[in-house]
Order: structure tokens, then C-alpha cells, then sequence
């Protein structure tokens, strides 16, 4: 339905968002209805809709397989095994392994409406609007405490841009947001975070806090001497938005000329 109507009204992501909210809204708990699950649905319809052999295929291919190949080719394994953490340092070692699973070295956010462009507020907003696909990618076991978490220290006020916590992990986890390239300044604070949430809001059956700095982009040479003599467990990561449209989908969306010609009239 969804193919049908982007190929004879030539509507785009539109039709995807108002699907997914009706369906949420008429089968509320049900799982399996969110926008990027439809475009998923929609994507697979389209692999094997002319396939002679379709029903043996959905016997054999199974969805999971599809989600599958799709982290392999998006190389999530090497953002597991590349990430750059100090936890061989800083961690005990029974819990070091998990730890480094937490971490991926490159976040992809896809899910995000954002352009290439973009300030630090715009991105923690965009995350927090879309908090489920937010905590799918980083891996699993995350659940979301609050964004902009007040610490007060000595009289003074400090924020925090996100706090989660890893229930396996059972420790908070401190991120902080920088649209820009990764600076060694950046670990210093992130250090002042988790000493500060060790000490004021960790209980005192959890594990030590984890700290992940989310970047644009990083030099790897840098962020190594950075973390070298750090005490506090830290992550550097990088993160990506795809702004890129595939090829196949470009001719469900309207052109340039057709945007501005439905914008005509319309008060700003």
C-alpha cells in the first residue's frame, strides 16, 4: 500500500510517518509499527516482490537475516571493534569486556532529520525526539535518565547534555555532544562529570560511571594521548547522519521545482 501510494500521489517520507501514527494509534502496546520499521517493511517488499519464488524465499530468508545483513554491510562489527576507550586502564577486568561491547567507535543516525549543518542543541534535541531509535543504535541495554542533568559542585551549576544507564553494565552513562572534531580539552570535563556523579548520584551497588564523547569527527592519534593517563573510564566516539537519498527512492519524492511551486502562497 505504502509503494502504491508514494508511485501515484508521489508522496515521500510523509506517507510512512502518518501510516506509522495511525497504526500506533489504533494498535497501542503492539511492537513492530515505528516509521524506520515500515521503511524497513517497504524496502523488503520491494527486494523480493518479483521474485518468481517469493513464498519459498519468506520461508527461507527470515527478517531477522535481512536485519542481519543490513549490520553487516553498515560494518557494525568493526564499530564494535575499533572503538577507542582507556577501559583496559580504568575498568576491572571482569567488567571491561562489556564495557567495550557498550561502545561503538562510529554511531550512525540515520533516524535524525538533520542537516549537515547543525549546532549541539539541535542534534541533543533531534536525539531526544527520536530517543527510541537513539537508544536502538547505540546497542541494547540503555535506558534514557534525562538530558541537560544538573550537577551542583561548590555553589556552581553544571549540565550534563545526556544520562543514561546500562542495565547490564548497572552504571550510568555520561554523553556529551560535539558537532565539531574532537578536542583533548574534552576528556578533562568529561572526567569532572564521573567523579562528580560517582560521588552525588551513583548508588552504591553500581558499577563505576562511563563516559562517551560523541563527535563529528576525531584524529585517533589525538584521542589516544588524550585518554592515556585519564583515571575515569571514557569512550571517544564519532557519529554520522546520512544525508545521501539512495537512488531508488529519489523518484518518490518530489523535485526542487515541485517543492517550490507547493510553497507558493504559503505564508511563513
Amino acid at each position: 500500500m505504502i509503494v502504491e501510494r508514494q508511485e501515484k500521489e508521489g508522496w515521500g517520507k510523509s506517507v510512512v510517518e502518518r501510516l506509522a501514527k495511525d497504526l500506533q494509534k489504533e494498535f497501542p502496546g503492539i511492537k513492530g509499527f515505528s516509521e524506520r520499521n515500515l521503511w524497513n517493511v517497504r524496502n523488503f517488499y520491494l527486494t523480493y516482490k518479483d521474485s518468481k519464488k517469493l513464498q519459498p524465499l519468506v520461508a527461507e530468508i527470515s527478517w531477522t537475516k535481512n536485519v542481519l545483513i543490513h549490520q553487516v554491510e553498515s560494518r557494525a562489527y568493526e564499530r564494535f571493534l575499533l572503538n577507542q576507550t582507556n577501559f583496559d586502564q580504568t575498568l576491572p577486568e571482569t567488567y571491561r569486556p562489556q564495557a567495550k561491547l557498550a561502545v561503538k567507535d562510529e554511531y550512525t543516525f540515520d533516524f535524525l532529520e538533520l542537516g549537515e549543518e547543525h549546532s549541539e542543541r539541535e542534534l541533543e534535541l533531534a536525539l531526544i525526539n527520536n530517543i527510541r531509535g537513539f537508544l536502538i543504535e547505540l546497542g541494547g541495554y540503555f535506558t534514557f535518565i534525562g538530558n541537560q542533568y544538573r550537577l551542583e559542585v561548590g555553589g556552581e551549576e553544571f549540565f550534563v547534555d545526556l544520562l543514561l544507564y546500562h542495565r547490564k553494565l548497572r552504571c550510568l552513562v555520561a554523553i556529551e555532544l560535539k558537532v565539531g572534531e574532537f578536542k583533548p580539552e574534552y576528556a578533562g570535563k568529561m572526567q569532572f562529570y564521573l567523579s562528580v556523579l560517582n560521588d552525588t548520584v551513583r548508588l552504591v551497588e553500581e558499577n563505576p560511571s562511563i563516559g562517551i564523547i560523541l563527535c563529528k569527527e576525531k584524529n585517533r592519534i589525538v584521542v589516544e594521548y588524550a585518554l592515556k593517563d585519564t583515571t575515569q573510564p571514557i569512550g571517544v566516539s564519532t557519529y554520522r547522519i546520512t544525508t545521501t537519498l539512495p537512488e531508488e527512492l529519489r523518484k518518490y519524492l518530489p523535485s526542487g521545482e515541485e517543492i517550490a511551486k507547493r510553497l507558493e502562497g504559503v505564508e511563513l
